[in-house]
């Protein structure tokens, strides 16, 4: 990682380890080895290390961003799990509170029901009653003598006094 991406030194050495192409570098448009030293003294040694501390700076700065990047991702996910559970239990609690507000609502409508049909006795008795008082009211204007009904608009007998009028039908 230390090692700088051009080591002028390197390709001299290759270059020269013999063979019919001795001293010559390849790759650099055949550049003479004395072409190479002298760039070397001039320009490539200050180079070459404030390169690799710019590139070792940068690999730093990279894995801290790679660090930071994965606890984000990490604290997401944990996050997302707690939403999950969350949102689950939510659920739940949703669901049994609908089936609680269905079963009272079934209880409510089986009492309405049990009203309702109470209702209608009552006003089917009423109605017959209302028949029976109105049969005797308009059965040749007076009403039987009945012992049950104190009403019944037959004279008192001698030495009584009157009955009360009736109370009024509604």
């Amino acid at each position: 990682m230390t090692h700088p991406e051009f080591d002028p030194d390197m390709w001299m050495e290759v270059g020269s380890l013999g063979g019919p192409d001795k001293n010559r570098v390849y790759g650099l448009s055949n550049t003479t080895p004395d072409y190479l030293r002298s760039t070397h003294s001039v320009s490539t040694v200050g180079s070459s290390q404030s390169k690799s501390s710019s590139q070792s700076k940068e690999f730093v700065a990279l894995q801290q961003h790679t660090t930071q990047l994965t606890d984000k991702y990490d604290h997401l996910s944990a996050e997302y799990a707690q939403l999950k559970a969350s949102h689950a239990q939510q659920r739940a609690e949703f669901e049994q509170i609908k089936a609680q507000i269905k079963a009272s609502q079934a209880q409510q409508k089986a009492e309405y029901e049990q009203q309702k049909a109470a209702y209608e006795q009552q006003k089917a008795a009423y109605d017959q009653l209302r028949e029976m008082v109105m049969n005797m009211a308009t059965h040749s204007g007076t009403c039987t003598p009945n012992q049950c009904l104190p009403y019944n608009h037959q004279p008192s007998p001698p030495g009584y006094p009157p009955p009360p009028p009736a109370p009024p039908l509604y």
